[in-house]
């Protein structure tokens, strides 16, 4: 498991820095794996420090698929990708590295029906972030053909905080999903504009 100050979602990707002895041991032995495909889980951290332990941690978070792993001086730099959402069952012992037992969530499921909903969500994401955001921003970032993906993906680029981010992870449906990262995005442009 890796507990982070950022929400992953599924079908995005997150590079990191990997650095910490306890994570340096967990990627070396997911690429020591005979099996392709390793993954790890990773959390938000909702309070207390990102390096060295001692946090509190959100129950709900995505696997991530490792996609490259590159040496540094010091340490590693990955990418991994989200796959699959889960729910932590219980966090187990940590030593060499923090470990949980999951629970699989369901996949969201898309529907046609859900087109024009999801049309507005991303005029709504590509608006507000065309007002916010620096010029070098994801606003313009072409999203998947695959309709669930492009939703999470779309989540992933909505110019919201790390709870925010959190809430629209724990969705049961995909319509669900999407009016809330409408209502979120929109609230969070009333914010901008009253500054």
């Amino acid at each position: 498991m890796f507990p982070l100050g950022s929400v992953l979602f599924p079908s995005v990707p997150i590079p990191l820095r990997v650095f910490e002895p306890r994570y340096l041991t967990m990627v070396g032995r997911l690429l020591d794996e005979d099996e392709p495909g390793f993954e790890f889980g990773v959390v938000l951290i909702e309070r207390g420090p990102e390096a060295g332990g001692g946090d509190q941690r959100a129950s709900v978070g995505t696997m991530a698929r490792l996609v490259s792993a590159a040496a540094g001086a010091e340490d590693l730099l990955i990418v991994g990708v989200g796959t699959r959402r889960f729910t932590v069952e219980r966090w187990v012992d940590e030593d060499p590295y923090p470990r949980a037992e999951l629970s699989m969530l369901p996949d969201l499921e898309w529907s046609e029906a859900l087109a024009p909903l999801r049309a507005e969500a991303e005029a709504v994401v590509r608006r507000v972030m065309a007002r916010v955001a620096e010029p070098d921003s994801d606003a313009g970032i072409e999203l998947s053909d695959d309709p669930v993906a492009a939703v999470w993906q779309l989540a992933a680029i909505a110019p919201l905080g790390e709870y925010d981010r959190y809430t629209l992870l724990r969705s049961t449906s995909l319509g669900g999903l999407l009016r809330q990262m409408i209502d979120l995005t929109l609230e969070a442009e009333e914010l901008w504009s009253a500054e």
